[in-house]
């Protein structure tokens, strides 16, 4: 079981970093620290966007529109972090 165990808690990791990489960098283009015009910032950009857009994507569905604002980043790390810390453990008896 812990060959399993292991490996979804690292994909979850690398979901949560992603998740909290997408936020921060959207803060810093709103607020005009990062320019979408720079080759570097936008690909890491657009690839973000392409990567949190599966995740985001059904959150969005379920969620209420709110007009600018965008709760499915924090649904969705909610989710993250529900998942490796009480969900996970409990399943395969961790906990």
């Amino acid at each position: 079981m812990l060959a399993i165990y292991g490996p979804l808690q690292l994909i979850l990791g690398v979901v949560y970093f992603f998740i909290i990489v997408h936020f921060i960098m959207s803060w810093l283009i709103t607020f005009q620290v990062l320019n979408l015009r720079q080759p570097v910032v936008s690909q890491i950009w657009y690839s973000l966007n392409r990567l949190m857009e599966p995740i985001y994507g059904p959150i969005r569905r379920f969620l209420p529109d709110l007009g600018g604002i965008d709760l499915a980043p924090l649904v969705a790390i909610l989710i993250v972090i529900s998942l490796r810390t009480y969900i996970l453990p409990v399943i395969f008896g961790f906990a």
